[in-house]
């Protein structure tokens, strides 16, 4: 491919993420791909100084913070053809008038369901053995570790993990955890397909059939207005003694009230990478139950592996200035049940 024949290329996220996912390599790559004009990045697309710039535009690779591609923004971009998203949702990015105009839309939401699914992962294990839960007991007991029987079981065999959503991390964590030799595991999902479950390791069941048999109940649905505290007071008062929530997904997926209150009582566990809202108030008595293990957000990916979703759009770049068909093309209709 010919300069002359290269689509023009600009990346629009904001300055902490271009530093830290377009580094001189994968500028050389993009380079090799596009025609790169002055400026290369920006983080406003409403810019007077743009204006030319924005004209010429063919390809857009966005990530966190890009602004939202609104109809008056993309009039400033009449050759706008594809954006190949260098994260996961793009669901604050992308508008009516965006689909209006048949541009190709891709993103990473793959390459981030990596570590989403490996946290995970970590999460269950840790869960199995009360880890975190027995950590924090560890500074009020001490010298006393016949504290550790109060959580139940301690073990990782045998047990019966629920995954609450078939989605890209969903799948990734109901491969991982078939090494927890032998292990039960449930999929509610109301629009998976039972035989893809099976397939992967996993029986299709209601949520209702799922939460009174999980020893884990991890958490993978988008957020929708369907799925909003989807995890209410009922379905964690229907959990077994000792059973453990994970959420990695979407902090609105539970009634965080409700999640406070069961937590308290001692009844059940909790790890939580999201809340709702994020971060939760000071005031929250989930800060200082011990039973409960809270994370920055940072299932997803963080430093070295956001260089993994920038490989990941710059393949898709790779495909679509090739002609070939993209592996994570988005459209308004898959993306009305996705994250």
């Amino acid at each position: 491919m010919t300069p002359s024949t290269r689509p023009n290329a600009l990346i629009v996220m904001s300055p902490s993420a271009f530093r830290a996912q377009f580094d001189h390599d994968r500028l050389d790559r993009l380079a090799d791909l596009t025609t790169l004009a002055e400026p290369i990045w920006t983080d406003n697309l409403d810019s007077p100084e743009l204006l030319g710039r924005l004209a010429s535009v063919d390809i857009l690779l966005t990530g966190w913070s890009a602004p939202a591609l609104t109809d008056e923004r993309l009039n400033r971009m009449p050759n706008l053809r594809a954006m190949f998203h260098c994260a996961g949702s793009v669901r604050y990015v992308v508008t009516d008038a965006f689909w209006e105009r048949n541009i190709v839309a891709s993103n990473a939401a793959d390459a981030n369901a990596i570590p989403v699914a490996e946290y995970t992962l970590a999460a269950i294990i840790f869960a199995g053995k009360k880890a975190p839960f027995l950590a924090a007991d560890a500074r009020v007991f001490r010298e006393d570790w016949g504290y550790a029987q109060r959580r139940g079981e301690l073990s990782n065999r045998g047990r019966t993990i629920g995954i609450v959503g078939f989605s890209r991390v969903g799948r990734r964590v109901v491969s991982l955890v078939q090494q927890l030799d032998p292990v039960t595991c449930l999929v509610a999902d109301p629009y998976a397909d039972p035989a893809e479950v099976a397939a992967a390791g996993a029986t299709l069941v209601s949520l209702a059939e799922m939460l009174p048999r999980v020893d884990v109940l991890s958490l993978h649905a988008p957020a929708l207005p369907g799925t909003h505290h989807m995890i209410d007071a009922k379905e964690l008062a229907a959990l077994p003694d000792h059973a453990t929530v994970i959420n990695t997904a979407r902090g609105s997926l539970i009634n965080t009230q409700a999640l406070e209150f069961e937590c308290a009582t001692g009844r059940i566990s909790a790890i939580l990478d999201v809340s709702d809202p994020e971060p939760l108030p000071a005031s929250s008595v989930l800060y200082d139950l011990p039973g409960v293990m809270i994370t920055p957000h940072i299932a997803g990916s963080m430093g070295s592996e956001l260089h993994r979703m920038t490989d990941a759009a710059l393949d898709e770049l790779g495909r679509y200035v090739q002609g070939l068909e993209l592996v994570a093309e988005l459209s308004s209709e898959n993306l009305r049940l996705s994250a």
